[in-house]
Order: structure tokens, then C-alpha cells, then sequence
């Protein structure tokens, strides 16, 4: 369900009340007990569930206070990872084909006193995986090498192993959907590409010799080309996907490009786990103002995602 004083119970009411959304899966939806929609079976959280119908699964029972649209408090924070952590703990038991995560806030969860980095880290951890965070839109589907790190930790965190498992699970993530080997474009992390390693020599050191080992390994693989040069033709490329070095470098261009239409897709885990690609927006929550456009795309994916991995 996401924050509850954020937008993600809204947009996610909206977007299962869509006759298209409706049509393409059974929703489970782990919340508080306070926002269960109608006709949805009530249930509790269960070791190991069976759900043949749409469930609204009560995770926590908060009172008003902790789900007052746009001010969020300390048990709001436990509880949106509360939430997060019952439907991994239902897609380990098999009770799911897919998960779809509504908007949490790293800031309130870790201010509710338990570290969080992000979905993706945890999603890692909780399934012992190795994950790809991926922006899956209609022009741009870009990887990330490094998530939720600090910019003056990226030199020393790309390593030729790191970025040589980036690039295996992405090119395998992709495979089953494309039906072939997927044309990945890798960037560099500097201006220019390094400019030959006049403007940094992580390109030489680095990614270059990740490419060159990615496709001695059959991975169909380029670079290191220039983020700015690369990312700016969108849509005209050449490549099923690009693999970004850090954070913003990939996701300001997914999400000017597609804000509405563009999923954050893990990579990696045993079931398919998607998102919206935006925040809980606290100045929107409860004023009916919230799109719910991203969040009915993100549900799509997943059972389309969940479709596909049946089919396999």
C-alpha cells in the first residue's frame, strides 16, 4: 500500500478500480486495515496463504493519527515497511505471482529508527539475489550499476566484477521478454566518456574492461559512450537498453522522457517486482489531486512480467 499519509492508497484505489487493470490480475494488497476497499476479502497476514480472490491483507491497524494524508509519524514509518516486507514474505511462500510496491519514504521508515536504503536493496537481501534496478519506459529502459550510494563513493564502488554482474542480469532479465540477447549500451561515468582518460580513468581502469569481458561471455554489449550524447537519442537508439553508472545519470533522463509510463522493474528475483518511479508526494496526499496513472502502468507490468515467466 505505501505511505499512509502519502498518495499511495489513493492512486492505488484509482488504479485498481480500472477496467483494464481489473482484467489483467487478482489483486493482494498488504495495508492497513483502515483503507481496505470494498468487495475485497478481508484477510490477516498468514504463514502461507492462499488468495483465489481479491484480498485486502491488514498488516497493521493504525490509528488516525498515523494516516493523516501528508503528515507522516514514526509508526507510519514501521508501518509502510511492514507492508513491503509481508508481500516478500508472501511471494517467498508462492501465495503471489508478482509484487508491486505504492510509494514508501526512505526518510520516515529510517526516522521510525530502522535503516532503509530502498526496495531494491532490500529485495536483494531478503531473496539473497542479485538485482538490477531497472526504469522500463516506452523510449528508455535504463539500468542502474549503483543505486542509492553517495556520488563521492562511485570511483571507488564500479569495479570490473561489480559491472560485470550488472551486466549479466540485465542482459538475462531481458532475454525472456525480447525473446533474444538484448543490445545493452554501457555509459561512462565521466564527462565525454573520459575523453580517453584525460577526464578520468574509470573508463579505461574499469568499464571498458567490463565490456570486453561481458562479451567474451556472448553478452551483446557496447561502450563506454558519453551519458549525455547517448541518453539524448532516446528512442533512436540502436540498443534494447542502457546500463547507467549511478542514480540520476539514468533516471533524470527516464523520467523526463516518460514520467507517466515509466516502471522501475527489479531484475534478478524469482518473481517480477515493479513500482511507480515516484515519491509519496505529502503536499498531494488526501486532496484527490494524485495521478494514478503510474501506479495502474507499474501493476500492468507486473502481470504482464508474471504472464511472461509462466510462459517460459
Amino acid at each position: 500500500m505505501g505511505d499512509p499519509s502519502g498518495v499511495g492508497p489513493e492512486v492505488l484505489a484509482r488504479a485498481l478500480a480500472m477496467p483494464r487493470v481489473r482484467r489483467a490480475l487478482v489483486p493482494v494488497v498488504f495495508g492497513d486495515a483502515a483503507f481496505a476497499l470494498p468487495r475485497f476479502e478481508r484477510r490477516r497476514p498468514e504463514r502461507q496463504p492462499e488468495y483465489r480472490r481479491p484480498a485486502w491483507v491488514s498488516v497493521t491497524k493504525l490509528a488516525a493519527r498515523d494516516r493523516t494524508p501528508g503528515k507522516p509519524t514514526a509508526a507510519g514509518g514501521k508501518a509502510q515497511l511492514a507492508y513491503v516486507r509481508a508481500a516478500i514474505d508472501a511471494a517467498r511462500a508462492g501465495a503471489v505471482d508478482a509484487l508491486c510496491t505504492a510509494p514508501v519514504s526512505k526518510e520516515q521508515i529510517t526516522r521510525a529508527g530502522v535503516p532503509f536504503v530502498g526496495h531494491t536493496e532490500l529485495l536483494a537481501e531478503s531473496f539473497g539475489a542479485e538485482v538490477l534496478m531497472l526504469m522500463d519506459g516506452p523510449r528508455l529502459k535504463v539500468a542502474l550499476a549503483t543505486n542509492h550510494v553517495p556520488i563521492a563513493r562511485l570511483s571507488k564502488l564500479l569495479t570490473v566484477p561489480l559491472l560485470l554482474r550488472r551486466l549479466r542480469v540485465l542482459s538475462s532479465g531481458l532475454a525472456p521478454s525480447l525473446g533474444r540477447r538484448p543490445r545493452i549500451a554501457v555509459c561512462g561515468l565521466n564527462p565525454h566518456a573520459g575523453e580517453g582518460g584525460t577526464l578520468g580513468r574509470e573508463e579505461v581502469r574499469v568499464i571498458a574492461p567490463a565490456i570486453a569481458r561481458a562479451k567474451a561471455e556472448g553478452i551483446d554489449c557496447d561502450g563506454p559512450f558519453a551519458a549525455d550524447g547517448l541518453l539524448a537519442r532516446a528512442g533512436r537508439l540502436p540498443y534494447d537498453a542502457v546500463l547507467a553508472m549511478f542514480h540520476d545519470q539514468g533516471l533524470v533522463a527516464a523520467k523526463v522522457l516518460d514520467f507517466a509510463t515509466t516502471v522501475n522493474v527489479t531484475l534478478g528475483l524469482p518473481v517480477p517486482r515493479t513500482s511507480p518511479d515516484h515519491g509519496v508526494a505529502y503536499d498531494l496526499a488526501g486532496k484527490g489531486k494524485a495521478d494514478p496513472t503510474p501506479m495502474a502502468t507499474a501493476l500492468l507490468e507486473a502481470a504482464r512480467l508474471a504472464g511472461s515467466g509462466r510462459k517460459r
